[in-house]
Protein backbone atom coordinates (compact mmCIF):
# COMPACT_ATOMS: atom_id res chain seq x y z
CA UNK A 1 0.00 0.00 0.00
CA UNK A 2 1.39 3.15 -1.10
CA UNK A 3 2.11 5.74 1.62
CA UNK A 4 2.73 9.03 2.03
CA UNK A 5 5.22 10.56 5.04
CA UNK A 6 5.17 14.36 5.54
CA UNK A 7 8.62 15.92 6.18
CA UNK A 8 9.20 19.22 8.21
CA UNK A 9 12.49 21.40 7.68
CA UNK A 10 11.91 24.82 8.18
CA UNK A 11 15.28 26.06 7.92
CA UNK A 12 18.14 27.53 6.20
CA UNK A 13 18.63 26.93 2.52
CA UNK A 14 22.50 24.41 3.68
CA UNK A 15 19.74 22.54 6.33
CA UNK A 16 17.37 22.32 3.75
CA UNK A 17 19.37 20.66 1.01
CA UNK A 18 20.96 18.26 3.33
CA UNK A 19 17.58 16.50 3.90
CA UNK A 20 17.71 16.21 -0.11
CA UNK A 21 20.20 12.85 0.02
CA UNK A 22 18.03 11.27 3.03
CA UNK A 23 15.15 11.89 1.30
CA UNK A 24 16.38 10.36 -2.15
CA UNK A 25 17.52 7.31 -0.11
CA UNK A 26 14.02 6.59 1.87
CA UNK A 27 12.24 6.74 -1.48
CA UNK A 28 15.00 4.44 -3.35
CA UNK A 29 15.11 1.89 -0.74
CA UNK A 30 11.01 2.06 0.28
CA UNK A 31 9.38 1.81 -3.51
CA UNK A 32 5.99 2.29 -1.71
CA UNK A 33 6.57 5.57 0.33
CA UNK A 34 5.83 9.05 -1.48
CA UNK A 35 7.30 12.53 0.28
CA UNK A 36 5.79 15.56 1.25
CA UNK A 37 8.46 18.09 1.83
CA UNK A 38 7.15 21.35 4.31
CA UNK A 39 10.20 24.15 4.14
CA UNK A 40 10.97 28.03 3.34
CA UNK A 41 8.96 28.33 0.12
CA UNK A 42 11.95 29.63 -1.33
CA UNK A 43 13.61 25.73 -1.64
CA UNK A 44 11.84 24.32 -3.96
CA UNK A 45 14.30 23.99 -6.70
CA UNK A 46 16.15 21.37 -4.19
CA UNK A 47 13.07 19.02 -4.88
CA UNK A 48 12.61 19.57 -8.39
CA UNK A 49 12.42 16.33 -10.59
CA UNK A 50 12.79 13.67 -8.00
CA UNK A 51 10.03 11.15 -8.48
CA UNK A 52 7.72 11.26 -5.65
CA UNK A 53 8.98 13.97 -4.13
CA UNK A 54 6.51 17.34 -3.60
CA UNK A 55 7.71 19.81 -2.33
CA UNK A 56 4.73 22.20 -0.26
CA UNK A 57 6.02 25.75 0.10
CA UNK A 58 5.74 27.08 4.20
CA UNK A 59 5.46 31.04 3.49
CA UNK A 60 6.08 31.48 7.53
CA UNK A 61 6.47 35.29 6.85
CA UNK A 62 3.28 35.34 5.77
CA UNK A 63 -0.06 33.13 5.98
CA UNK A 64 1.88 30.17 7.76
CA UNK A 65 2.88 32.84 10.60
CA UNK A 66 2.41 32.24 13.95
CA UNK A 67 -0.07 29.73 15.39
CA UNK A 68 -2.95 30.52 12.92
CA UNK A 69 -0.42 30.39 10.07
CA UNK A 70 0.26 26.98 11.25
CA UNK A 71 -2.83 25.53 11.75
CA UNK A 72 -3.68 27.05 8.12
CA UNK A 73 -0.88 25.11 6.50
CA UNK A 74 -1.71 21.78 8.45
CA UNK A 75 -5.16 22.19 6.90
CA UNK A 76 -3.89 22.84 3.76
CA UNK A 77 -1.24 20.37 3.26
CA UNK A 78 -4.14 17.76 4.57
CA UNK A 79 -6.58 18.86 1.83
CA UNK A 80 -3.75 17.89 -0.72
CA UNK A 81 -2.29 14.71 0.71
CA UNK A 82 -3.16 12.14 2.51
CA UNK A 83 -0.42 12.06 5.45
CA UNK A 84 0.42 8.17 6.84
CA UNK A 85 3.09 9.65 9.20
CA UNK A 86 5.65 12.81 10.03
CA UNK A 87 8.89 12.98 10.18
CA UNK A 88 9.83 16.05 12.21
CA UNK A 89 13.77 17.03 10.59
CA UNK A 90 14.12 20.31 12.70
CA UNK A 91 12.98 20.11 16.29
CA UNK A 92 11.70 23.79 16.87
CA UNK A 93 8.45 24.91 17.68
CA UNK A 94 7.27 25.32 14.65
CA UNK A 95 7.30 22.21 13.54
CA UNK A 96 6.39 20.74 17.21
CA UNK A 97 3.12 22.82 16.89
CA UNK A 98 2.96 21.50 13.04
CA UNK A 99 3.26 17.66 14.19
CA UNK A 100 1.08 17.81 16.86
CA UNK A 101 -1.90 18.86 14.46
CA UNK A 102 -1.20 15.82 12.40
CA UNK A 103 -0.63 13.53 15.84
CA UNK A 104 -4.60 14.65 16.96
CA UNK A 105 -5.31 13.87 13.40
CA UNK A 106 -4.00 10.22 14.06
CA UNK A 107 -0.56 9.94 12.13
CA UNK A 108 2.46 8.99 13.71
CA UNK A 109 5.13 11.40 14.22
CA UNK A 110 8.92 10.67 14.51
CA UNK A 111 11.38 13.51 15.57
CA UNK A 112 15.32 14.07 15.44
CA UNK A 113 17.58 13.79 18.00
CA UNK A 114 19.70 16.59 17.88
CA UNK A 115 22.38 15.64 20.26
CA UNK A 116 22.21 19.11 22.15
CA UNK A 117 24.41 17.34 25.40
CA UNK A 118 27.32 16.04 22.61
CA UNK A 119 27.44 18.75 20.86
CA UNK A 120 27.30 21.20 23.89
CA UNK A 121 30.20 18.93 25.24
CA UNK A 122 31.91 19.44 22.21
CA UNK A 123 31.70 23.01 22.20
CA UNK A 124 32.28 24.50 25.23
CA UNK A 125 35.17 26.37 27.06
CA UNK A 126 36.52 23.81 29.70
CA UNK A 127 37.00 19.99 29.75
CA UNK A 128 36.30 20.09 25.40
CA UNK A 129 35.12 16.60 24.71
CA UNK A 130 36.85 16.22 20.64
CA UNK A 131 35.03 13.65 18.98
CA UNK A 132 33.39 13.05 16.07
CA UNK A 133 29.68 12.95 16.57
CA UNK A 134 26.67 11.72 14.92
CA UNK A 135 26.22 13.32 11.37
CA UNK A 136 23.24 15.15 10.63
CA UNK A 137 22.85 13.26 7.51
CA UNK A 138 22.54 10.57 9.81
CA UNK A 139 20.37 11.64 12.31
CA UNK A 140 17.81 12.81 9.64
CA UNK A 141 18.12 9.18 8.50
CA UNK A 142 17.37 7.51 12.19
CA UNK A 143 13.66 10.01 12.13
CA UNK A 144 12.35 7.78 9.06
CA UNK A 145 13.99 4.80 10.97
CA UNK A 146 11.63 5.46 13.17
CA UNK A 147 8.94 4.81 10.92
CA UNK A 148 9.89 1.48 10.20
CA UNK A 149 11.27 2.81 6.60
CA UNK A 150 14.64 1.30 5.51
CA UNK A 151 17.28 4.25 4.95
CA UNK A 152 20.93 3.22 4.73
CA UNK A 153 22.89 6.37 3.94
CA UNK A 154 26.27 4.09 4.04
CA UNK A 155 24.67 2.94 -0.05
CA UNK A 156 23.24 5.87 -0.50
CA UNK A 157 24.02 7.44 -4.09
CA UNK A 158 25.36 11.36 -4.79
CA UNK A 159 23.54 12.91 -7.48
CA UNK A 160 26.28 13.57 -10.08
CA UNK A 161 24.94 14.37 -13.20
CA UNK A 162 24.93 18.03 -14.37
CA UNK A 163 21.90 19.82 -14.78
CA UNK A 164 21.26 21.48 -18.19
CA UNK A 165 22.43 25.07 -18.69
CA UNK A 166 19.76 27.89 -20.22
CA UNK A 167 21.52 30.23 -22.55
CA UNK A 168 20.88 32.95 -19.68
CA UNK A 169 23.80 31.56 -17.72
CA UNK A 170 25.84 30.87 -20.41
CA UNK A 171 25.31 34.60 -21.88
CA UNK A 172 26.50 35.87 -18.32
CA UNK A 173 28.58 33.10 -17.21
CA UNK A 174 30.22 31.93 -20.38
CA UNK A 175 30.73 28.72 -22.14
CA UNK A 176 31.40 25.98 -20.23
CA UNK A 177 34.92 24.33 -20.91
CA UNK A 178 35.07 20.55 -19.12
CA UNK A 179 36.71 20.90 -15.42
CA UNK A 180 37.31 24.31 -16.02
CA UNK A 181 34.86 26.16 -13.94
CA UNK A 182 35.51 26.74 -10.16
CA UNK A 183 32.88 28.08 -7.32
CA UNK A 184 33.98 30.30 -4.79
CA UNK A 185 31.36 30.98 -2.03
CA UNK A 186 33.62 33.42 0.67
CA UNK A 187 30.60 34.36 2.73
CA UNK A 188 29.67 32.91 6.06
CA UNK A 189 26.29 33.95 8.04
CA UNK A 190 28.66 34.85 11.04
CA UNK A 191 31.81 36.02 11.09
CA UNK A 192 33.09 33.63 13.30
CA UNK A 193 32.95 31.47 9.98
CA UNK A 194 34.24 33.38 7.51
CA UNK A 195 37.50 33.47 5.83
CA UNK A 196 39.09 37.02 5.88
CA UNK A 197 38.21 38.03 2.63
CA UNK A 198 41.56 39.66 2.02
CA UNK A 199 42.88 36.32 2.36
CA UNK A 200 40.95 35.01 0.15
CA UNK A 201 41.13 37.12 -2.74
CA UNK A 202 44.65 35.53 -1.91
CA UNK A 203 43.88 32.37 -3.11
CA UNK A 204 41.48 34.03 -5.93
CA UNK A 205 44.96 35.47 -7.38
CA UNK A 206 46.58 32.28 -7.81
CA UNK A 207 43.44 30.81 -9.59
CA UNK A 208 43.46 33.02 -12.48
CA UNK A 209 44.06 29.88 -14.95
CA UNK A 210 40.57 29.02 -14.00
CA UNK A 211 37.15 30.55 -14.59
CA UNK A 212 36.08 31.05 -11.06
CA UNK A 213 32.14 31.74 -10.04
CA UNK A 214 31.81 34.10 -6.94
CA UNK A 215 28.56 32.70 -5.56
CA UNK A 216 26.96 35.08 -2.53
CA UNK A 217 23.59 36.54 -1.47
CA UNK A 218 22.35 40.24 -0.50
CA UNK A 219 23.24 43.49 -2.10
CA UNK A 220 26.11 43.90 0.27
CA UNK A 221 27.63 40.69 -0.54
CA UNK A 222 26.92 41.02 -4.57
CA UNK A 223 28.88 44.58 -4.10
CA UNK A 224 31.75 43.10 -2.42
CA UNK A 225 32.36 40.22 -5.47
CA UNK A 226 31.73 43.33 -7.97
CA UNK A 227 34.43 44.55 -6.81
CA UNK A 228 36.46 41.61 -6.26
CA UNK A 229 35.23 40.35 -10.07
CA UNK A 230 36.30 43.43 -11.62
CA UNK A 231 40.68 43.03 -10.54
CA UNK A 232 40.52 39.25 -11.74
CA UNK A 233 39.16 39.15 -15.12
CA UNK A 234 38.57 35.60 -15.33
CA UNK A 235 36.06 35.69 -12.63
CA UNK A 236 31.91 36.43 -12.69
CA UNK A 237 29.75 37.10 -10.16
CA UNK A 238 26.87 34.43 -10.07
CA UNK A 239 25.63 35.78 -6.85
CA UNK A 240 22.20 37.87 -7.04
CA UNK A 241 21.91 37.24 -10.71
CA UNK A 242 20.16 33.68 -11.07
CA UNK A 243 17.40 31.66 -9.71
CA UNK A 244 18.00 29.11 -6.90
CA UNK A 245 17.39 26.55 -9.73
CA UNK A 246 20.12 28.07 -12.28
CA UNK A 247 22.29 28.32 -9.38
CA UNK A 248 22.38 24.71 -8.52
CA UNK A 249 22.65 24.05 -12.57
CA UNK A 250 25.49 25.73 -12.88
CA UNK A 251 26.83 24.33 -9.45
CA UNK A 252 26.28 20.85 -11.14
CA UNK A 253 28.81 21.66 -13.74
CA UNK A 254 31.72 22.84 -11.32
CA UNK A 255 35.11 21.17 -10.93
CA UNK A 256 35.30 22.42 -7.08
CA UNK A 257 33.79 24.53 -4.74
CA UNK A 258 35.81 26.72 -1.85
CA UNK A 259 33.58 27.36 0.55
CA UNK A 260 32.72 28.06 4.34
CA UNK A 261 30.92 25.82 6.60
CA UNK A 262 27.47 26.92 4.43
CA UNK A 263 24.94 26.49 2.55
CA UNK A 264 27.00 26.14 -1.03
CA UNK A 265 28.88 23.46 0.56
CA UNK A 266 25.83 21.66 0.74
CA UNK A 267 24.63 22.79 -2.34
CA UNK A 268 27.81 21.44 -4.45
CA UNK A 269 27.61 18.03 -2.04
CA UNK A 270 23.96 17.22 -4.15
CA UNK A 271 25.79 16.77 -7.81
CA UNK A 272 29.03 14.61 -6.08
CA UNK A 273 31.29 18.03 -6.30
CA UNK A 274 34.37 18.07 -4.16
CA UNK A 275 33.99 21.19 -1.83
CA UNK A 276 36.90 22.54 -0.09
CA UNK A 277 35.40 23.77 2.95
CA UNK A 278 36.87 26.19 5.29
CA UNK A 279 36.36 25.97 9.41
CA UNK A 280 36.81 28.59 11.97
CA UNK A 281 34.27 28.47 15.32
CA UNK A 282 32.66 25.41 13.76
CA UNK A 283 34.46 21.98 13.47
CA UNK A 284 33.39 18.94 11.02
CA UNK A 285 32.96 16.84 14.13
CA UNK A 286 29.34 18.59 15.17
CA UNK A 287 27.97 16.43 12.25
CA UNK A 288 28.19 19.10 9.18
CA UNK A 289 30.18 18.49 6.75
CA UNK A 290 28.65 18.07 3.59
CA UNK A 291 26.80 14.71 2.09
CA UNK A 292 30.08 12.66 0.83
CA UNK A 293 32.84 15.18 1.42
CA UNK A 294 35.72 13.75 3.18
CA UNK A 295 37.50 15.23 6.01
CA UNK A 296 40.95 15.74 4.41
CA UNK A 297 39.29 18.55 2.15
CA UNK A 298 38.71 20.72 5.37
CA UNK A 299 40.81 23.70 5.95
CA UNK A 300 41.36 24.37 9.78
CA UNK A 301 43.20 24.84 12.54
CA UNK A 302 43.95 21.70 14.87
CA UNK A 303 45.78 22.67 17.88
CA UNK A 304 43.55 25.46 18.78
CA UNK A 305 41.61 24.67 22.56
CA UNK A 306 38.89 26.50 22.13
CA UNK A 307 37.77 25.05 18.51
CA UNK A 308 35.16 24.41 18.20
CA UNK A 309 33.23 27.01 20.43
CA UNK A 310 30.26 26.86 19.16
CA UNK A 311 27.51 24.46 16.93
CA UNK A 312 26.43 27.18 13.99
CA UNK A 313 28.79 30.01 14.37
CA UNK A 314 26.85 32.29 16.00
CA UNK A 315 29.23 33.33 18.76
CA UNK A 316 31.26 35.93 18.95
CA UNK A 317 34.83 35.08 19.90
CA UNK A 318 35.76 34.68 23.63
CA UNK A 319 39.65 34.97 22.82
CA UNK A 320 38.76 38.02 20.71
CA UNK A 321 41.25 37.70 17.80
CA UNK A 322 39.67 35.14 15.44
CA UNK A 323 42.55 32.93 15.35
CA UNK A 324 40.78 29.58 13.92
CA UNK A 325 40.50 31.57 10.71
CA UNK A 326 43.17 34.35 10.89
CA UNK A 327 46.04 31.65 11.15
CA UNK A 328 45.21 29.81 8.22
CA UNK A 329 47.65 31.00 5.55
CA UNK A 330 46.35 31.50 2.16
CA UNK A 331 49.06 29.02 0.72
CA UNK A 332 46.94 25.82 2.92
CA UNK A 333 44.10 27.08 1.39
CA UNK A 334 45.54 26.56 -1.52
CA UNK A 335 47.67 23.64 -0.94
CA UNK A 336 43.98 21.84 -0.71
CA UNK A 337 42.30 23.25 -3.70
CA UNK A 338 45.59 21.77 -5.43
CA UNK A 339 45.20 18.02 -3.88
CA UNK A 340 41.63 18.16 -5.34
CA UNK A 341 42.50 19.53 -8.96
CA UNK A 342 45.45 17.91 -9.23
CA UNK A 343 45.76 14.44 -8.03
Amino acid sequence: MQQTILVLRFSALGDAAMTIPVMQQVLAENPAVNIVFVSNKNWGALCKDIPRLTFFPADLKGRHKGIPGLYRLFREIRKQHRIHAVADLHQVLRSKIVRTFFRFSGAPVAVIDKGRAEKKALTRQENKILQPLTTTIERYAAVFRQLGLQCNMDKALIKAAPLPLNDRITSIAGPITPGSWIGLAPFATYREKMYPLQKMEQVLAQLSQHKVLLFGGGAAEVEQLTALAARYPNTVVIAGRFTLEEELAIISHLRLMISMDSANMHLASLFGVPVVSVWGATHPFAGFMGFGQTLDRAVQIDDLECRPCSVFGNKPCFRGDHACMEWITPERVLEKIGQVLYK
